[in-house]
C-alpha cells in the first residue's frame, strides 16, 4: 500500500462511497448491526442467567482471549470479502503461524523476533492468495480453499504431528499476561480494529476496497487499481493470521498440527454476522467485532453449560447457515 493510495484524489466512484457519512442510527440500520447488537445482548442476558460463573471475571478474562484470534482473523478477512472475495485459508495459516512462532521462540531467539517471524509468514501467505487471485485472476475460492489443504499439510510436516510447546515464558506472556488488569490478547485486538477502521473509513484505500466490492467494472474505469487493491487487502487477512496464530498459540502453550482447523468458517460467520454482505461493498469492522463477540459468547456459554463438543458443532453449523440467510434477506434477494 503507498501513500498514494491513502491520498490520492477522489474519484466519481469513489464520492458514492463514503461509509463513514449519515447518521449513526442510519448507519447501524444499513449494516445490520442493530439486530446483532440486539441478539448478543439478549445471548448476554440469557447466558448470564442459565450458565453458572458467566460473570466471573475470569471467565469474562477467557471470553477475551477467545474472542481475540477470531476477532482477528473476521477483521482480515472483512476487507477480502468487501472487496467480494473469500479467504478460506486462514485457521490454515494460522496454524501455520502458531508453528513458526513457536519453532523460533524455541531456537532462542528473542521473542519478538518469533513474533515478526510468524506475521511475515502470515504476510507472505496472503501474498501468494493475492497473487493468484488479482495477477493470475484464478477464483479466490479454489486458491484460498487450495491453501486451507496445502498449509495443513505444511503444519503437519513442520510439527511431525506432534505437540510444540514453547520453552520461553516470555512468549507465553503475550497470549495470557495482562497490563493493569487487561488482557495483552485484548490490546492488540484493539490496536487491529483501531488500525483496520482507520484504513477502512478514512483512507481513499478504504473507500477503494467498498467500490471494487460494489461494482468491480465501474472502479476500473474509474481508474482504480484494482489488482493492487486485491493484492492488498490478502496481505492484510494474511497478516491479521499471523496475529491470531502468535495469541493462540501462546494462550495455549502449544500448537498443535490441527490448530486453526475451523476458525475460518467461525471468522466467516462472524464476518456476515456483523453485516458484512458476502457479495462485497457494504459493511464495516465495528459490526465484524460485534459477530466475533457473539460468536464467541456463544461458544463460551455452550462449554459452561457442557453442551458435547459435537452438539456444539451443530449449533455452530446453524449459525453460518443462518447468517448467510440473513445476508441474503439483506440483500432482498428473493428466497422462493
Amino acid at each position: 500500500m503507498t501513500m498514494s493510495q491513502l491520498q490520492s484524489p477522489p474519484s466519481p466512484v469513489l464520492d458514492r462511497v463514503r461509509p463513514g457519512r449519515g447518521s449513526l442510527l442510519a448507519a447501524l440500520s444499513r449494516s445490520g448491526l442493530v439486530g446483532i447488537s440486539a441478539a448478543l445482548l439478549l445471548l448476554v442476558i440469557v447466558m448470564a442467567l442459565i450458565a453458572p460463573y458467566f460473570w466471573s471475571v475470569n471467565n469474562l478474562i477467557e471470553v477475551v482471549r477467545q474472542v481475540a484470534a477470531i476477532a482477528i482473523l473476521a477483521a482480515g478477512g472483512t476487507f477480502v470479502i468487501l472487496t467480494s472475495g473469500i479467504d478460506l485459508s486462514v485457521g490454515s495459516a494460522l496454524g501455520v503461524t502458531a508453528m513458526v512462532s513457536i519453532v523460533m521462540a524455541n531456537s532462542d531467539a528473542p521473542w519478538f523476533i518469533a513474533v515478526g517471524l510468524a506475521l511475515i509468514a502470515g504476510a507472505v501467505i496472503g501474498a501468494i492468495n493475492g497473487l493468484f487471485t488479482a495477477r493470475f485472476a484464478l477464483p479466490a475460492f479454489i486458491v484460498t480453499l487450495a491453501a486451507l489443504t496445502y498449509l495443513r499439510g505444511f503444519v503437519y510436516v513442520g510439527t511431525g504431528g506432534t505437540t510444540l510447546v514453547p520453552e520461553n515464558v516470555t512468549f507465553s506472556w503475550i497470549g495470557q499476561g495482562q497490563v493493569l488488569g487487561i488482557p495483552i490478547a485484548a490490546l492488540v485486538l484493539i490496536a487491529v480494529y483501531v488500525l483496520g477502521w482507520f484504513l477502512l473509513e478514512r483512507t481513499v484505500f478504504g473507500r477503494q476496497v467498498y467500490a471494487i466490492g460494489g461494482n468491480s467494472e465501474a472502479a476500473r474505469l474509474s481508474g482504480i487499481p484494482i489488482r493492487r487493491i486485491i493484492f492488498s487487502v490478502y496481505v492484510i487477512s494474511g497478516l491479521c493470521a499471523g496475529i491470531a496464530g502468535v495469541i493462540v498459540s501462546a494462550r495455549l502453550e502449544s500448537a498443535v498440527p490441527d490448530l486453526g482447523s475451523g476458525y475460518e468458517l467461525n471468522a466467516i460467520a462472524a464476518i456476515v454476522l456483523g453485516g458484512t454482505s458476502l457479495m462485497g461493498g457494504r459493511g464495516s469492522l465495528i459490526g465484524t467485532l460485534v459477530g466475533a463477540l457473539f460468536i464467541a459468547v456463544l461458544s463460551n456459554g455452550m462449554t459452561l453449560l457442557n453442551v458435547q463438543s459435537f452438539y456444539q458443532q451443530i449449533i455452530m453449523g446453524a449459525v453460518i447457515l443462518l447468517a448467510v440467510f440473513v445476508d441474503r434477506l439483506r440483500r432482498g434477494t428473493s428466497v422462493a
